[in-house]
């Protein structure tokens, strides 16, 4: 994996989380316990900060970073991911809040400023523009994306079995790392 000193800022990866190898993770990133980053997922924590939360997972290809504080907009919009938050390949994920329990779709894209509360899907292919808040317990979709119906209870549930799958993963990519 690369990991890279921005500033003089590594990132802080937890260590029960696991970061593939072909992984790019620069500057102010922070990791929490039980996450893990896929391959070729590249973060950028460069000009504003990246924090994930516990037993999130961002998968192949996607995309994290921020936006730099400015006179404008003087605390810039940095990246924040929750726990239990599955993120689908090929993401973009740019200066946005995400809370838990949320799933991103493969290639969903979530602008600066959005905010996505708890217990949230975003269907795969969804556009969340800047500075959009999409309510808790809703299914969204489209482009731009829009309230399309309240998640069903399996669906609810499906949300932290995603992430309960997801370390449970990790914990055998560890292993074979570990015993190779």
């Amino acid at each position: 994996m690369t990991i890279r000193t921005y500033k003089s800022i590594p990132p802080t990866i937890a260590a029960n989380a696991y970061v593939d190898e072909s992984a790019v993770l620069v500057g102010d990133i922070t990791i929490g316990q039980d996450s893990s980053i896929w391959p070729l997922v590249a973060a950028r924590g460069d000009v504003n900060v990246i924090k994930i939360g516990e037993r999130t997972n961002v998968q192949d290809g996607s995309v994290l970073h921020v936006t730099r504080k400015s006179e404008s907009n003087p605390n810039g919009f940095p990246l924040l991911i929750g726990d239990d938050v599955t993120v689908g390949h090929k993401c973009m994920l740019h200066g946005c809040v995400l809370g838990n329990r949320i799933l991103v779709g493969m290639g969903a894209i979530v602008m600066d400023g959005a905010v996505v509360q708890d217990d949230v899907f975003i269907a795969a292919g969804a556009l969340v523009p800047p500075n959009k808040t999409l309510e808790s317990g809703y299914l969204y979709v489209g482009n731009p994306a829009q309230k399309k119906r309240p998640l069903k209870p399996a669906e609810q549930a499906f949300l932290s079995q995603s992430a309960k799958n997801y370390v449970k993963l990790k914990d055998e990519y560890l292993d074979e790392l570990n015993n190779s």
